[in-house]
């Protein structure tokens, strides 16, 4: 099939290469940028047959906000919309709503795998009405991982997001408790090899996880994670959940935890923060700050 693809960032870049490899035709656009295929938004439409798809891998809010303001005047009846950002969930109602008035249809799409999905393959959470999604399912099919797991329609408009935000709460909270048992044990003395010890969990512990591999390979890379700033930041994702559990009234004292110490991590520097600086690095490739 074809696609038309917004972004073309560390993940969307990867993501229209996947595509591809698995034998579709991506038309890819992003400011500004020489990978880009096209040159705008208009020319990106009007390179694809109808009806068309077209899958936004932008910053949330305002951002995708305008993309998708400008698509509403560019497609036809028909054409799908698919969100595949960070957005917050609660905008998706709101997008789809918008694009609703003029016979487009909208997918929301939480992905996951960072800058190692083009080899693994993109965990994909996507909500949105099943016509919608159905006209979708070929990418979903050449983004997900090989198998049966992977990828999951959880639902109605927005559950795509929400099942991506609480996704990303739950990763606070195992990076952090990877980042407070590695200061612990690097705090003692009797322990002279907090690397290996690491890697000794990585076969036969109920801990093992591609997190922990990520660990020891930041370890690998910087034994003491000496060159580091114990900072992290926050994509939003981990404030959003704790607001919705609020609303829910479910409690989530790890998540909690964990955002709060991302918090801290600002005021001074926080060697559990180097840890999770360095998992963040990692998995997707975000920045990191250099302890000089």
């Amino acid at each position: 099939m074809e696609l038309g693809l917004v972004g073309l960032g560390r993940m969307g870049g990867n993501m229209r290469e996947r595509i591809r490899r698995a034998g579709h035709t991506v038309v890819g656009y992003a400011p500004d940028s020489e990978s880009a295929d096209v040159h705008s938004l208009r020319e990106m439409v009007d390179a694809l047959a109808a009806p068309r798809v077209v899958w936004l891998m932008v910053p949330a809010g305002e951002a995708t906000q305008s993309v998708v303001n400008e698509l509403g005047e560019l497609l036809s009846p028909g054409d799908v919309v698919v969100d595949g950002g960070n957005s917050r969930w609660t905008d998706d109602a709101r997008h789809a709503e918008e694009l609703a008035a003029k016979s487009i249809g909208f997918v929301d799409c939480g992905v996951s795998g960072g800058v190692w999905g083009l080899e693994n393959g993109y965990a994909l959470m996507y909500g949105g009405e099943a016509e919608h999604v159905s006209r979708v399912q070929p990418v979903f099919d050449a983004l997900k991982p090989p198998g049966e797991a992977g990828a999951v329609h959880a639902g109605s408009v927005g559950a795509g997001h929400f099942a991506k935000m609480v996704h990303n709460g739950i990763e606070y909270a195992m990076m952090q408790a990877f980042a407070e048992g590695w200061e612990l044990l690097e705090a003692a003395e009797e322990v002279t090899d907090v690397r290996e010890v690491f890697r000794s969990w990585q076969e036969g512990t109920v801990i093992r996880s591609w997190l922990l591999d990520l660990a020891v390979r930041a370890l690998d890379d910087d034994e003491h994670l000496e060159r580091l700033r114990g900072y992290a930041a926050d994509s939003g994702e981990g404030r959003w959940t704790v607001e919705a559990a609020v609303d829910h009234a479910v409690p989530l004292p790890a998540i909690t935890a964990s955002l709060f110490a991302r918090f801290s991590s600002r005021q001074e520097d926080s060697p559990q923060m180097k840890m999770v600086a360095a998992l963040r690095n990692q998995f997707g490739g975000h920045a990191v700050r250099s302890s000089s």
